[in-house]
C-alpha cells in the first residue's frame, strides 16, 4: 500500500524534508510560517479542490511533524502556535500520537452495499428473494437498495450471480481493528483516543492523507546538529530494502554518519536478549504461573490486551522490548550516548514514553521519517561506501521483522533449554486477529501456548513507517536471514553475559 499510494508518501516527504531542513539551518519561526506556501506556491500540481485548502492541510502536516497537536476549524491561532514549547533537542513528545486533519477528511461514505451498473435486472432476483430486510427494489435499469432499510448483511452480495453488489467502507475504519475511528458532528472522522492503540494504520490507509501522526524530526536534528551531543541510531530488522536493494547495514550506517549520527546498532542485538529472556520466562511461569504467556514486542498489542483483556495483562511477557534492551546496551557502552530508534511503527513512539523505557530511548523516528531528513540533507543511503559491514544480531533475530519471528525465536531457545519440554506456540498479525486470539485463550483454549501478537499483518515489514512494498521488503528480509553469521542468540559474543545468567 505505500508504494501505491506514493502521491500522499511524496507530500509527507517533502513536508517532513522541509522542516529537517529549518532545523538544520536554525532558521526562525518566520521559516515555518511560509513553509507551506513554498510547498505549494501555486496552484499546480494539486491534488485538492484548491490551492488554499492544499496549504491549510500542509501546515497542519507540519504542526505533526514539529510534534505538535493539529488545530480544529473553531482555533482561530497561528500555525506558530506552540513552537516555543518544542524548540528544542529533546523528546517533547505529548499523546495522542496519531491524529485526523480535519481540513483533510473528505467524509468518506460510511459501510453500506451498492448496485453496480453491471446488475441486469434478471429474472431470478436472487437478491431481492434473500434480502431479510426487503430493502431491495427494481428501477428502469437495475436494482437498488434502500440504505434505511438495509442492515449490511451481504447476503445480497453473495448471491448475485454478475458480482453487481459491491460493499465499500471508509478505508480508516475498515483497517480499526479496535473500532477506534468515528465520526464527529460534521460527519468527519475522529479517533476515539481512550479506545486507540496507536498501531497506525490508518495513517497508511488513508486515501486522501488526512490522517497523520507526530513526529521528533525538529528536535531530533537539533540534537544531531549538537557539538555537545552523541546521537546513536538503533535501527530494527525491518530497515532492509526500505532504502534500495543492494543498502547493506554498513552502508546505512555511513548515511545516518553523514547526516550527524555517531554511529548505528542493529535493534537485533536487543531481539537477542528478548528472546533469550522470554524463552527463561516461559519455562518458568508456563503453566506454573500462569496458562499461557503472550510476547512483549510489540507495543500496539500490549496495548490492545491493556485496555480490552487488562485480566490477562498479567500473562503478558515482562520481558523488555528489543528496543528498549538494544538502547540500554549502547548506553552502557557510551554513558552519554544518546538513543534514536528507528523503525518501522508509530507505537514505538508511545512506548518510549512509559516509564522504564524513557531513560533509554531518547527519540523514537520511522524509516520514512529518516527518509526524510535524508531528502533535506542530500544523502542517498544507495550511493554511500561503507568502511565497514556490521554484524551483530543472529538469524533468529532478524526474524523479529516478519509475523510468527518472535515466537519461531523464543521456541527455538527455550527447547534448547530445556530439551525435554513442548513449546506451542501460535500467532496473529493484525489487532482483528490478536482480538480473536485472546478469545480463544479467554476460552481456555490456548493453555500452554506462547502467543504471538502483531499489530500490523505480515508483522513488522508492513509497518506504517515503512517505505516499499510488502513484497520487496520480504525478499530482502530473506536475504538478509540468509547471509546472518550468526545463527541464534547462543552464538552472539554481544549477548554472552545474557547467556550465562541463563545457565
Amino acid at each position: 500500500m505505500r508504494e501505491i499510494y506514493k502521491d500522499i508518501m511524496n507530500l509527507r516527504n517533502r513536508v517532513f524534508s522541509e522542516v529537517a531542513r529549518i532545523a538544520y539551518a536554525d532558521a526562525p519561526f518566520e521559516e515555518l510560517e511560509s513553509a507551506a506556501f513554498r510547498l505549494f506556491p501555486n496552484a499546480q500540481g494539486i491534488e485538492r479542490d484548491n490551492v488554499f485548502r492544499q496549504r491549510a492541510i500542509a501546515e497542519e502536516m507540519i504542526r505533526l511533524t514539529m510534534g505538535l497537536g493539529i488545530r480544529e476549524f473553531d482555533e482561530n491561532v497561528p500555525i506558530t502556535d506552540g513552537f516555543d514549547k518544542v524548540d528544542m533537542d529533546v523528546n517533547v513528545f505529548q499523546i495522542p500520537i496519531v491524529d485526523v486533519i480535519k481540513f483533510a477528511c473528505e467524509g468518506c461514505p460510511e459501510r453500506q452495499h451498492y448496485v453496480t451498473d453491471i446488475c441486469q435486472k434478471c429474472m431470478a432476483r436472487p437478491c431481492y428473494n434473500t434480502c431479510p430486510k426487503d430493502a431491495i427494489s427494481f428501477k428502469k435499469d437495475r436494482a437498488v437498495i434502500d440504505i434505511d432499510k438495509c442492515v449490511n448483511c451481504g447476503q445480497c452480495k453473495k448471491v448475485c450471480p454478475y458480482n453487481a453488489i459491491v460493499e465499500y467502507e471508509r478505508p480508516c475504519v475498515s483497517v480499526c481493528g479496535v473500532d477506534a475511528i468515528e465520526n464527529d458532528e460534521n460527519g468527519l472522522a475522529e479517533i476515539n483516543h481512550d479506545k486507540c492503540v496507536a498501531c497506525g494504520r490508518c495513517v497508511t490507509q488513508c486515501p486522501w492523507g488526512a490522517i497523520g501522526d507526530k513526529t521528533q524530526i525538529y528536535q531530533l536534528v537539533k540534537a544531531l546538529k549538537s557539538k555537545n551531543k552523541k546521537i546513536y541510531a538503533a535501527v530494527a530488522p525491518s530497515y532492509v530494502g526500505q532504502y534500495g536493494d543492494n543498502v547493506t547495514p554498513g552502508m546505512l550506517r555511513e548515511a545516518l554518519r553523514q547526516i550527524g549520527f555517531e554511529d548505528m546498532y542493529e535493534v537485533g542485538i536487543g531481539a537477542d536478549m528478548t528472546t533469550l529472556h522470554e524463552a527463561k520466562e516461559y519455562l518458568s511461569d508456563v503453566p506454573a504461573k500462569v496458562p499461557f504467556m503472550g510476547t512483549s514486542c510489540c507495543f500496539s498489542w500490549s496495548a490492545l490486551v491493556e485496555l480490552y483483556f487488562p485480566e490477562y495483562m498479567h500473562m503478558i511477557s515482562d520481558t523488555g522490548s528489543p528496543m528498549r534492551y538494544t538502547a540500554e546496551h549502547i548506553k552502557k557502552i557510551d554513558p552519554e550516548a544518546i538513543v534514536c530508534f528507528v523503525g518501522p511503527c508509530t507505537s514505538k513512539k508511545a512506548e518510549a514514553i512509559k516509564t522504564g523505557v524513557r531513560e533509554y530511548v531518547d527519540f523514537v523516528i520511522t524509516f520514512e521519517e529518516l527518509l526524510g531528513i535524508f531528502t533535506a540533507k542530500g544523502v542517498v543511503p544507495a550511493e554511500v561506501v561503507a568502511e565497514e559491514e556490521i554484524e551483530n544480531s543472529s538469524r533468529s533475530a532478524r526474524g523479529y521483522a516478519q509475523a510468527g519471528g518472535v515466537a519461531a525465536a523464543v521456541k527455538e531457545v527455550a527447547e534448547k533449554l530445556d530439551p525435554t519440554r513442548e513449546i506451542k506456540i501460535e500467532g496473529a498479525n493484525s489487532l482483528e486477529e490478536c482480538i480473536k486470539l485472546l478469545n480463544l485463550a479467554k476460552a481456555g483454549k490456548k493453555d500452554g501456548y506462547l502467543l504471538e501478537g502483531m499489530a500490523c499483518p505480515e508483522g513488522c515489514i508492513n509497518g506504517m513507517g515503512t517505505i516499499v512494498s510488502l513484497p520487496k521488503v520480504k525478499r530482502a528480509l530473506r536475504n538478509h536471514m540468509k547471509v546472518a553469521e550468526i545463527e541464534t542468540p547462543f552464538d552472539n559474543e554481544v549477548v554472552e553475559k545474557v547467556i550465562e545468567e541463563l545457565q
